[in-house]
Order: C-alpha cells, then sequence, then structure tokens
C-alpha cells in the first residue's frame, strides 16, 4: 500500500490531544473585534474542542493521528 498522505491544511489549523479528541483555535477573532464585548474577546482566546461529529471529518485528512 502507498503512503497515505495529510492535508497540510488540516496539519496547520487542528491538533489532536492524546485521548483523540480534535482542538480548533475559536472562531470569530478575525476581524471587526470593536463590535465584540470584552467578555466575548477573552473567551475566544486559545483553541477549543471541536464537536464528535466535526472531530470525525478532521481526522480524515489526518490518517496517521488517529
Amino acid at each position: 500500500m502507498p503512503k497515505l498522505k495529510t492535508k497540510s491544511g488540516a496539519k496547520k489549523r487542528f491538533k489532536m490531544t492524546a485521548t483523540g479528541k480534535v482542538k480548533a483555535g475559536v472562531s470569530g477573532k478575525r476581524h471587526g473585534m470593536i463590535k465584540r464585548t470584552p467578555k466575548q474577546i477573552r473567551q475566544n482566546r486559545g483553541m477549543d474542542v471541536l464537536s464528535d461529529p466535526d472531530a470525525k471529518i478532521v481526522k480524515k485528512y489526518m490518517p496517521y493521528n488517529r
């Protein structure tokens, strides 16, 4: 069997936890920050764990990280 290739974009955007969950950056931080409340800005820092249906899709793009 040939080697499986990971999707380069997925490699850069997502990280896998030790238990197999998928972490991704929180959305809504690119522009228009003046409209956001300070609480929203604080809560959107860092990364967040994806829901199971979304994580299942991402795991298809990262075959060696299952």
